[in-house]
């Protein structure tokens, strides 16, 4: 019997962007690497396959009411590799703004210092903030930034295996460190990124990270069956995740790649209380400390700075309130989403920005750790997910009830591990290590 993944996504103090404001929320310092070691403590305690910390290239203009700042995450989870010793690690790292050696050479190092437990959640930045801080005005265009992320994965891919992985021989007797002909060159002369290499260090445990990516359009999805072997997805129903499961393994079959070596994560973002009133309560309590023009703000940040200010808050929304999610430059496949959502529930704007405040257009629900668990099987179940992406919408306190209540559920149910099999985070996501593609 095939068993879920859950991933912990650590984002600010919770996934609700009210979270900073709940009282059971931590106290410490976003900037506090205990924070994040340890949530990733707990996440590992839990028997979680991974976490996740996503990052932000520029400082978003709601900062005066939002704390959407923390560490940087290849810094970060350095750290956490030495507080965890099984956990999955999985950073968010741009190929839009960063340079392809140099990525290659952080994530190899921290695969190394983990024993191989590091994944890339690969991006391909479109906020408008990042273009300005890395010498671009404006943003770089939906196309032209998956053009450049093609090419980058070729010279990663290739740095990665520029070392055999019998390279090292560190035979002291003999005087021979290395076999330099299992070291070599990629030589790569492409438009953005001419690399000669090799890597200047050892292929590493996992030969290299997992790949993560987390776009879902059309464009993005072609991208993930190329390359992905985990995919963060956000639906905010389980038709809509069906269809994308189904899509999705059919192109990553069509690449000629196995579909069980991809695994489809949505978001997942459940507010959990004893009873089903409790749950509500929480949500209610939430949503009161919620600021709507933040909201309002955010939903035009998405949009590519399309002005939403002359909605009223509580008159029924239509498609024609918003611009056509097929030509945003920005993150298409959410504003995709969110479009999908009006036409078929025609919210308030009110009533649409409570929605995208718990999760950002991820799956949101209340409800007892039977319900909670009861959902998570219907979805792995029936053809929707191989797991979840967990966003818990208060840190630590939605996490801690998540995993004391609902955890042992999935496990007497047989759909969750009961203890970790292996050291690797491909070996908890059960991939295989890719042979190194050399000479």
């Amino acid at each position: 019997m095939s068993r879920m993944h859950i991933n912990l996504f650590i984002q600010s103090r919770g996934h609700h962007e009210a979270a900073w404001r709940h009282p059971k929320s931590s106290r410490l310092p976003l900037t506090d690497i205990r924070y994040t070691a340890e949530l990733a403590q707990k996440a590992e305690a839990g028997l979680f396959d991974s976490i996740f910390l996503a990052d932000v290239l520029g400082l978003w203009n709601d900062v005066e009411s939002t704390p959407f700042n923390w560490l940087e995450p290849i810094t970060a989870l350095a750290a956490v590799a030495m507080a965890t010793s099984r956990i999955g690690l999985i950073a968010t790292c741009s190929t839009t703004y960063t340079e392809p050696y140099n990525l290659a050479r952080q994530f190899a190092s921290l695969d190394h210092i983990s024993k191989g437990r590091v994944g890339w959640n690969i991006v391909t930045t479109w906020s408008p903030q990042a273009g300005a801080n890395f010498g671009n005005i404006g943003q770089v265009g939906h196309a032209d930034r998956y053009e450049r992320a093609e090419e980058f994965m070729t010279v990663v891919k290739g740095l990665w295996d520029s070392w055999a992985d019998d390279a090292v021989l560190d035979d002291r007797a003999g005087g021979r460190y290395a076999d330099r002909t299992k070291v070599r060159t990629i030589d790569h002369k492409g438009p953005h990124n001419p690399v000669l290499g090799p890597l200047n260090m050892p292929r590493s445990p996992q030969g290299r990270p997992v790949f993560v990516q987390a776009g879902s359009s059309d464009t993005g999805k072609s991208f993930a069956a190329r390359h992905a072997e985990a995919v963060f997805t956000a639906h905010l129903e389980k038709a809509t995740a069906k269809a994308f499961y189904a899509d999705l393994k059919g192109l990553i079959e069509a690449e000629g790649r196995n579909p069980r070596q991809v695994l489809i994560l949505p978001g997942f973002s459940p507010i959990i209380g004893s009873t089903e009133v409790e749950a509500e309560r929480y949500a209610e309590e939430l949503n009161e400390l919620s600021d709507p023009e933040v909201g309002r703000h955010r939903l035009s940040q998405r949009f590519g700075g399309y002005d939403f200010s002359k909605l009223a808050l509580d008159q029924p929304l239509s498609v024609a309130d918003f611009p056509d999610p097929s030509k945003n430059e920005a993150s298409r496949s959410r504003t995709e989403a969110v479009v999908a959502l009006v036409a078929r529930e025609r919210p308030t704007l009110r009533q649409l920005l409570a929605k995208l405040a718990g999760a950002r257009g991820h799956f949101t629900v209340a409800g007892s750790p039977e319900k909670i668990a009861d959902l998570m099987q219907d979805w792995f179940e029936d053809g929707a997910a191989d797991g979840f992406n967990l966003m818990p919408p208060v840190l630590p306190h939605q996490l801690d009830l998540f995993i004391s209540e609902v955890v042992p559920l999935l496990q007497k149910r047989g759909l969750f591990r009961e203890v970790y099999q292996g050291e690797t985070l491909r070996s908890h996501f059960a991939l295989s290590r890719p042979e190194v593609r050399f000479g």
